[in-house]
Order: C-alpha cells, then sequence, then structure tokens
C-alpha cells in the first residue's frame, strides 16, 4: 500500500463515530453496561469498537481525573498493563522473520548476564511463559520493595541477572512471567541497538498513526490527557494509586482507546510488521508433554461462541483493561477502566451486542446429577491435602457430604457426581479422589495430582524458638530475622517491619503478606535448620535463605 492510501486509511480509522451504533440501538446497549459511571465524581471506563478498519464506536465513562474533574474520553491516555505484551510479541516474531533472532536461541546468547540454571532457557520459552524464571511483582517485594516505590527497567532487570534456579523446567509448564516478557524488551535492545521505546515507536506506533502511545521508560514525564489510577478505601471512598513502574515489555505502555482500535485492525491487514510475522504472533507451542498452550505472542488465542478469538487483560495500579478481537469477523473491543471492574466481561457483553448473529450459540452450563455415596466410601477421603508449598486443603465429612476448606477461604459444599467425583460450585470445577499404585489416597485438582498429607501438631514454643534467627537470600541480597513474639513467630525485616507466619502443617508456615504464600524451614539429617525458602505464589517459587546466625 502506498503512503498516501496507509494515511488515509488510519485517518477513516480516527473518526469517533458513536452515531452509527445509536441508530440501530447498540450503543444505548453498552451504555448499560458501564452505568456505574454515568452519574457522579467516579473513575470510569474508555471503550472502543472497530469492524473491517472502521471506528464505529469511541466512548468514555466517569473521570480520567478525580481532582480536577476531567471525562474520560476515547483520546484519554491509561496505563493498559499486561495487553502491552503484544506488542513485544509482535516485535519478537518480526525479528524471527528477519532472521535476526531464532526462536530456539538461547536467551543467554543476547543476554549472558543471565545465570546458566543447567537448563537451556530459549526466546520460545519466554514467548509463550514457559521459561521458569520467576515474576518480579513477587520477588521484588520479598527483596523488599512496596509497589508504590519506583520499580524502574533495570532494577526488574538485575533481579532477573541473580536468580539462581528455576520454577520449573523449561517448557514444562506453563506459568505466567511478567520478567520474561522484560527479557524479551531488552533482547530487542541489544539485537536492533535501539531502546525498546525508540523501536516501538518507530516500528509499530508511528506506522499504525498510534500517535498517543509510548512505553514509559521515565516516571517523571509529563504528557498530556493521562488518566490517573484510583481504588476504594475501607469507607468507600476514592483513593489515588501511586504508579512509578516502568517495566518495558510486559507493561507500562500508555496508549488509548481509539490508539488500540488501530492496533486491532492490524491484525485484519497486517500493514505493520506484514503477514508472516502477524501469523507467527498467533503461533502457539505445546508443552513437553504435548499437552497445549493456548498462550501465542504476547495474546492469548481462544473461541467464544464458538468463534477465534484474540485477546489479552492487564492489571496494575488499579488500571483493568481488555482487549478483544474476533478475526473471523474483523471486529475488535477495547475496554479501559482507570479502577477495578471486570473488563473481560464487559468486553464479551459488547462482542454480544455488536457480533451477536454471527456468532454460535450462547453456552449452556452442564447438568450435574448427584449419586448418593455410601457415608463409609466418603470418609474413605476425609484428611489433609497439600496443593503445594503454604496451600492445602481439609476434606470434612458432614452428615451425608464432603466439604472442602482450602487456606484461608471459606468451607465450601461437595456434590457427588460418582463414588470418586465431587463438583465444587464454589470453584467451578470438580474434585476427583483416586488411590495410587501403593494404595494410597490422592485428590486430582485442576490437572494436578494431590497427595493427602499426614497432619503434625503445633510447634511447642520450645520448637518455634528453634526456628529463630537470622535467614539470607543471596539471590534477592535479602534478611529475616525470624523472632518469637507472644507465643508465634515472626519476620522481621528493615523495610517490611513485622511480618506474622502463621504455622499450617510440619514445617510450612504462611506469612501474613501477600508474598509469602509459603515459609517453609529446611533441615539437616539431624534436625537442624538450615535456612528457609519462600514460595510467593506459582509465578515465584523456592526462593532460598540460609540461616546465617
Amino acid at each position: 500500500m502506498n503512503r498516501r492510501l496507509l494515511h488515509a486509511s488510519i485517518a477513516t480509522l480516527s473518526i469517533v463515530a458513536s452515531t452509527v451504533g445509536a441508530q440501530n440501538g447498540q450503543t444505548a446497549r453498552v451504555d448499560s453496561i458501564f452505568a456505574q459511571f454515568s452519574t457522579g465524581l467516579t473513575p470510569g471506563v474508555a471503550v472502543a469498537v472497530v469492524r473491517n478498519g472502521t471506528l464505529v464506536l469511541s466512548k468514555g465513562y466517569g473521570h480520567a481525573d478525580l481532582e480536577h474533574k476531567v471525562p474520560i474520553t476515547g483520546t484519554s491516555v491509561f496505563d493498559v498493563a499486561s495487553v502491552s505484551k503484544q506488542f513485544a510479541g509482535l516485535a519478537i516474531a518480526m525479528l524471527v522473520e528477519q532472521r535476526k533472532v531464532a526462536l530456539t536461541d538461547d536467551i543467554r546468547k543476547h543476554i549472558p548476564e543471565l545465570q546458566d540454571f543447567g537448563r537451556t532457557v530459549t526466546v520460545n520459552h519466554l514467548v509463550h511463559h514457559t521459561s521458569g524464571i520467576r515474576d518480579w511483582p513477587g520477588t521484588l517485594s520479598l527483596a523488599g520493595w512496596r509497589m508504590d516505590d519506583v520499580i524502574s527497567f533495570d532494577q526488574i532487570l538485575t533481579m532477573a541477572y541473580n536468580q539462581r534456579t528455576l520454577n520449573f523446567d523449561p517448557g514444562s509448564e506453563y506459568m505466567y512471567s511478567n520478567t520474561g516478557y522484560n527479557l524479551l524488551a531488552e533482547l530487542v535492545r541489544r539485537v536492533t541497538g535501539k531502546p525498546f521505546r525508540q523501536w516501538t515507536d518507530e516500528e509499530l506506533f508511528k506506522p499504525l498513526g498510534m500517535t498517543r502511545s509510548h512505553f514509559r521508560d521515565d516516571h517523571t514525564e509529563i504528557f498530556p490527557d493521562r488518566v490517573l489510577g484510583y481504588g476504594r478505601a475501607q469507607d468507600g471512598t476514592f483513593r489515588a494509586t501511586s504508579n512509578n513502574l516502568m517495566a518495558l515489555g510486559s507493561s507500562s505502555l500508555f496508549t488509548t482507546a481509539e490508539d488500540l482500535a488501530k492496533w486491532l485492525a492490524n491484525f485484519d491487514d497486517a500493514r505493520v510488521g506484514g503477514g508472516r510475522a502477524m501469523t507467527r504472533m498467533l503461533s502457539t507451542t505445546p508443552l513437553n508433554d504435548s499437552s497445549p498452550n493456548n498462550y501465542a505472542f504476547g495474546v492469548s488465542v481462544g473461541k467464544y461462541r464458538d468463534q477465534p478469538t484474540i485477546s489479552h487483560s492487564g492489571g496494575w495500579a488499579s488500571f483493568s483493561t481488555y482487549v478483544l478481537h474476533f478475526p473471523a469477523q474483523k471486529t475488535g473491543i477495547v475496554v479501559l477502566a482507570n479502577t477495578g471492574f471486570n473488563t473481560s466481561q464487559a468486553a464479551f457483553r459488547m462482542a454480544d451486542i455488536y457480533l451477536d448473529s454471527a456468532l454460535g450459540p450462547r453456552p449452556t452450563p452442564p447438568v450435574r446429577t448427584a449419586a448418593p455415596v455410601k457415608a463409609t466410601i466418603l470418609d474413605r477421603y476425609a484428611g489433609l491435602y497439600r496443593f503445594g508449598p503454604g496451600w492445602y486443603t481439609r476434606i470434612t465429612r458432614e452428615r451425608d457430604e464432603l466439604r472442602t476448606q482450602a487456606t484461608r477461604e471459606d468451607k465450601f459444599a461437595m456434590t457427588a457426581l460418582s463414588d470418586s467425583t465431587f463438583w465444587i460450585a464454589a470453584y467451578s470445577t470438580d474434585m476427583l479422589f483416586r488411590r495410587t499404585r501403593d494404595g494410597r489416597v490422592e485428590m486430582m485438582f485442576r490437572g494436578k495430582a494431590r497427595p493427602r498429607v499426614q497432619e503434625t501438631k503445633e510447634p511447642t514454643a520450645a520448637q518455634l524458638a528453634q526456628l529463630a534467627g537470622t535467614y539470607f537470600s543471596e539471590e534477592l541480597e535479602a534478611t529475616y530475622h525470624v523472632e518469637v513474639r507472644n507465643g508465634r513467630l515472626v519476620m522481621r525485616h528493615r523495610r517490611h517491619g513485622v511480618i506474622p507466619i502463621a504455622w499450617l502443617n510440619g514445617d510450612d508456615f504462611r506469612g501474613e503478606v501477600w508474598f509469602m504464600r509459603s515459609v517453609e524451614f529446611l533441615r539437616d539429617s539431624r534436625g537442624g535448620v538450615t535456612g528457609l525458602t519462600v514460595t510467593i505464589d506459582e509465578r515465584s517459587r523456592d526462593i532460598r535463605f540460609s540461616r546465617v546466625r
């Protein structure tokens, strides 16, 4: 396409055409989705719909800045959080097509500062979230950062370079890792010789006419029409949320609903990147055991009402964002909120409004019929099951049914579908009980075997005192002091202060902060305490601290 036609098509797309929807009542139905933001001084939402390369809806609800009462519009500039990843994904796809990068490359070929884990982490592993690289929000928090601190790109990279072990063997699991996409942004810089912000400006945003989009690499930068994030305080009032993050590649894209509409249109015509790179961007790679992984290059590929979809969500600093594209219908939907709001649900509701006749039947919930199970069989399954460090569920029989209660959760009923399968409506999934080859009972839950474990007695005061000491992580360069206070263990840190940790089972405790799902003490062959491991969550596991005093 020549430059004149390209500019003409971009200009057409930039026209706000919400009146098109109004003619057939579509806009009124969209308005009802966001009615909570239509009155009063509240944060809100920007939305856009693009069809066949033409913008058919651009609208704002609520306010971008509560102090100055600035309304949100389709050109308000949001932090779109993890929606940013697809731009790093296309960057990698383009470099692969240009033969500047191979997906099979060991990432250390390009970024040698990373540790040699004894197992190769490839570019492909990073792209599809199968690398085992830990996620920085948890690890930086455990190291002493607060989420309202300045979090620079260099700090994130330094954390990654100091990682000593992987969460799992590369390719064996899908586990979302923001850090992986930060490393991809750094890869772009090293391969092209241009900072990631400059490369995306020149190669993606300017060619698409996304004139109000940029990756933020300076937290002090001022730019017009910026939207602020707001969270709810306990008294119900809104409070401003700090946002000093510069996580290039994984997050930190500031853009508008209208600019993202131009981006979604590019999935249809591949003006930027070219057909081969755009096709590659939607490709997926199965796990080592051949099980599917639907995460492509910064986007998830799936189906809704029998139609293919391309989508991604984002959440950071009170922003909640979602983009959804239907390639068969050449239709894209953008929903950007600056407060807690279910943007993905809103996007699919908008899809029902604009594409209803082009989509398949609405899914109907399956019918589940309860089956009578003898009490003696139910009793076989009672006990404590370990889902992972710091995460257990207790199964109990109460009269003629089983109940499950996971760590720090309410107790939920289990509906017997057979002698071994039970439906938990609260989780929208089932639990299957089975015996192992050696006769032990285990539970299958969400595709993984969960063993029943022996319950131990709560530690005595003397046993708790044996755990007290000073623990240091070389990986995080962080020190915690474990102490006994008022009959229970606490962990003291110079920035986080005193963190109580509650006993769960054995040597496994759980901290009363989000980044300490499990604190598990390690012992030598004689039972002496030598260290501890912290599992933050599934994205950051088994971080080791040695006992130094």
